[in-house]
């Protein structure tokens, strides 16, 4: 089972619709890291990991047709082993898609434990100026907690139904709820966005704003960032952006149990229950649910919008293989980002090579090892277009506008510049000039508000994304570009071929989903 356990991001591919287009590896170190966060560093042999089984699990991943972006691995608290694979970096935020889940689940958590509301609470009694003219009995019985633990009672996920209209908190009442809420797991993205219009509710602020001081400054987290609805509610289910090292500040977090440099942020008892199990997943049609119990990472139960794990192990993650796993029998946190068509094989990795890899006891060094490790993470790179040198088309068309005939997507010209070692694409609509900065041969760095960018699968906006492009000859008439939004697990691929004045331009982005077939026209122009 892939990604169709979230039946919300096969059917709202909004945001891939229409034109839109450093590594460490520090030694032993016990002074903190303030530039991401505040995490102590240390060797892998030092806290009982084999460094050559972190070595196999990279080996494993450059295999394999997942593409990682970060990896980070928190032994006894202290990161071991990092990395990110270029453009990808450190400093950058990266979009969360349903990790973000946890993070809403932890406002309710500190609502709780502050008495603004129990998860035992109506949700009807928190909006009853948005209630339909007639309460059903299974509405009227909807409670917090069948909101954390996707057991609402819908027939179908809500998200599709209630992101188009302008109210999703009174959408979201006023569908029908077919079965008993807590009879049945259905996973349900709406239940979360009612999660954090509730947090909402009772603390006067956003969940991003009321978590600010009672989790992100505590664990040092900055720069985050969160969709909204239109009435700017956090999202909830989807939309949180942070980096790499928060989310192994946040799994380290709840692996102490809520306590955080010897300060209990959030109670024990909310932690125990928010990550133990609450529901069990259902099969499909002709699945065997005994059988899935045995291979499936999504049958292993639900508790608070955090998913259990074999080997005792609980997560929160998200599309495309964001993860935050919790491994408590190893007293571990592994953190990956990335854009993976399969998330159980990420999950496979980290199962094979790194809980093997960890011992009761510190190992003995190994420099070798531990060395070639250093390198391998300090090195970690997507990988650029391959091309020719140069071609003399660019000389031909440097400065030039071609005009782009009827659209769909209201694009009127689109131009090229080729400064030395680098070149300029600008498209130009009804709305305004949008310019991408490539490298030949290398990413450069910027900043990208084309309409529709970057390419996602869930509704909201955080823009001007930030963007890494390369540009490359593909042959002497053909241009590809890749666009690399590099706080996102998505890319573009843009490919430009001229013929004598004419120029051709085809867009696809890389969401590796059939749901999600690029959309974008091919643009035909004249000079």
């Amino acid at each position: 089972m892939k990604f169709h356990r979230r039946t919300f991001i096969k059917r709202v591919g909004i945001g891939a619709a229409g034109l839109g287009l450093v590594s460490s590896f520090p030694g032993c170190l016990t002074r903190r890291n303030f530039a991401y966060g505040s995490l102590p560093r240390s060797t892998p042999e030092e806290q009982g990991v084999s460094s050559a089984g972190i070595l196999a699990f990279l080996d494993t991943a450059a295999k394999c047709p997942n593409e990682l972006h970060s990896f980070m691995m928190v032994r006894h608290g202290h990161v071991i082993a990092e990395g990110w694979w270029t453009p990808y970096r450190p400093g950058a935020n990266h979009m969360l898609y349903s990790l973000s889940k946890s993070f809403t689940s932890t406002a309710v958590g500190f609502a709780v434990a502050e008495g603004r509301l129990t998860v035992d609470d109506p949700v009807v009694s928190f909006f009853p100026d948005k209630l339909p003219s007639g309460v059903s009995d299974h509405l009227a019985a909807l409670r917090v907690k069948h909101l954390l633990t996707m057991s609402v009672g819908h027939a179908k996920d809500s998200t599709p139904r209630i992101v188009g209209h302008e109210d999703w908190v009174k959408a979201f009442l006023d569908l029908q709820i077919e079965n008993p809420p807590g009879s049945v797991f259905l996973y349900n993205s709406g239940a979360t966005y009612m999660l954090s219009a509730i947090v909402q509710k009772v603390s006067g602020q956003k969940t991003i704003d009321y978590l600010r001081p009672r989790l992100f400054d505590p664990l040092e987290i900055h720069g985050m960032a969160w969709e909204t609805c239109p009435h700017g509610i956090n999202t909830g289910g989807w939309g949180l952006a942070v980096q790499s090292e928060a989310l192994a500040s946040f799994g380290q977090l709840y692996l102490q149990k809520g306590n955080w440099e010897g300060r209990q942020l959030l109670p024990a008892a909310w932690v125990r229950e928010a990550t133990t199990f609450k529901i069990q997943q259902p099969a499909g049609p002709g699945e065997d649910l005994a059988a899935l119990k045995k291979t499936s990472p999504w049958h292993q139960g639900y508790c608070y919008q955090f998913w259990r794990c074999p080997h005792n192990a609980f997560r929160g993650d998200g599309a495309f293989g964001q993860f935050s796993i919790v491994m408590p029998d190893q007293d571990a946190v592994v953190v990956i980002t990335s854009e993976s068509p399969d998330m159980k094989a990420d999950m496979d990795m980290v199962w094979d090579h790194l809980l093997p890899a960890m011992s009761d006891a510190a190992l003995r060094a190994d420099s070798r090892t531990e060395g070639e490790l250093r390198h391998r993470l300090g090195s970690l790179a997507l990988p650029l277009p391959k091309s020719q040198a140069a071609s003399p088309t660019a000389e031909r068309i440097s400065g030039k506008s071609f005009q782009i005939g009827r659209n769909d997507a209201g694009v009127r010209s689109v131009s090229f510049q080729f400064p030395r070692n680098g070149c300029t694409f600008t498209l130009t609509d009804g709305k305004g000039r949008y310019a991408v900065r490539c490298g030949l041969g290398q990413w450069v760095d910027g900043e990208c508000n084309m309409p529709g960018t970057p390419p996602k699968i869930t509704v909201g906006s955080l823009r001007p994304c930030k963007i890494a492009a390369s540009a490359s000859w593909k042959d002497e008439n053909t241009l590809e570009m890749i666009w690399r939004y590099y706080e996102t697990p998505h890319h573009d691929t843009v490919t430009c071929h001229f013929q004598d004045n004419s120029v051709t331009v085809g867009f696809m982005n890389s969401i590796p989903q059939p749901q999600h077939k690029e959309t974008r026209p091919v643009l035909r122009g004249q000079a």
